[in-house]
C-alpha cells in the first residue's frame, strides 16, 4: 500500500519531457518533489506562477512565493509571475498538457467530485472547473476510501461534481487504473496489495484482464 509520497511519486512517472503540467492542491503539489531530473518539465499554478521547483527546505522558505494552496514553494530558473487572468488564458487555451488532480470521488465514466462536502464551508472551487473542462489529459491522486473505509471509486458520484467525463487516468493508495467506457480497468497493483483487496474497494465496475502487474516506483 502506498502513502501520499508513494502516489505522487508513481504519477511522476507519467510526465513527460517538455511538458507542462498543472498541480491540484492536496497529493499532486508532491509530484514534482518526484520528477526525473534529465527532463524538462514547467510547472504552472493557476494563482499566477510557471516554473515550479520542489517544496522549500525548512528555513529556506518565501512567504511571497506560493502555490494555489497558499504553500510555499520554491521557483526554477527563468520561472515567471503573471497575474490570474493570464494563469487562467493559459489553462483555457489549453496550453497545460497534464493536469493533476486531487478527489473526494471519481465515478467509473471519469465525472469527478472534488470542491464541496454539502454542509461544509468552502471557500469556492476555485481553479478546478476550468482545469477539468479544459484539460484533455487529467490524472487524479487519491485515496481509494475514505476514512470509514468506503470506496470513493464509484458507480455514481454522490457529491457535487467538478467535471463530467473528464477524468483519464487515478493513481490511488492501492492501484493505478483506467477510466474506460466499461469502468475502471485495473493497470497496476500497489506493492503488496491483491486483485481481491482492489475488487473489494472499488464500488464502480472494474475491469480486470490477465496478471495484473505491481507497480515500480
Amino acid at each position: 500500500m502506498l502513502d501520499k509520497n508513494g502516489i505522487a511519486q508513481r504519477i511522476a512517472k507519467e510526465v513527460k519531457d517538455g511538458y507542462y503540467v498543472n498541480l491540484g492542491i492536496g497529493i499532486p503539489t508532491l509530484v514534482a518533489n518526484f520528477v526525473r531530473e534529465d527532463i524538462s518539465v514547467e510547472f504552472q499554478s493557476e494563482n499566477g506562477v510557471l516554473g515550479m521547483g520542489p517544496f522549500p527546505f525548512e528555513g529556506e522558505e518565501d512567504a511571497d512565493i506560493i502555490n494555489a494552496g497558499k504553500q510555499t514553494i520554491t521557483t526554477l530558473p527563468g520561472a515567471s509571475f503573471f497575474d490570474s487572468a493570464l494563469s487562467f488564458g493559459m489553462i483555457r487555451g489549453q496550453h497545460v498538457d497534464l493536469t493533476i488532480l486531487g478527489a473526494m470521488e471519481v465515478a467509473e465514466n471519469g465525472d469527478i467530485a472534488n470542491w464541496k462536502i454539502p454542509g461544509k464551508m468552502v471557500k469556492g472551487m476555485g481553479g478546478a472547473m476550468d482545469l477539468v473542462a479544459s484539460a484533455e489529459n487529467i490524472i487524479v491522486a487519491m485515496m481509494h476510501t475514505n476514512k470509514a473505509g468506503k470506496s470513493k471509486l464509484l458507480k455514481r458520484c454522490t457529491l457535487p461534481l467538478t467535471g463530467v467525463g473528464c477524468v483519464k487516468k487515478i493513481v490511488t493508495n492501492l492501484a493505478v487504473l483506467e477510466v474506460t467506457p466499461d469502468g475502471f480497468k485495473l493497470l497496476e497493483r500497489a506493492p503488496g496489495i491483491s486483485t481481491q483487496e482492489i475488487e473489494r474497494a472499488t464500488e464502480g465496475n472494474l475491469i480486470i484482464e490477465g496478471n495484473i502487474p505491481e507497480m515500480v516506483l
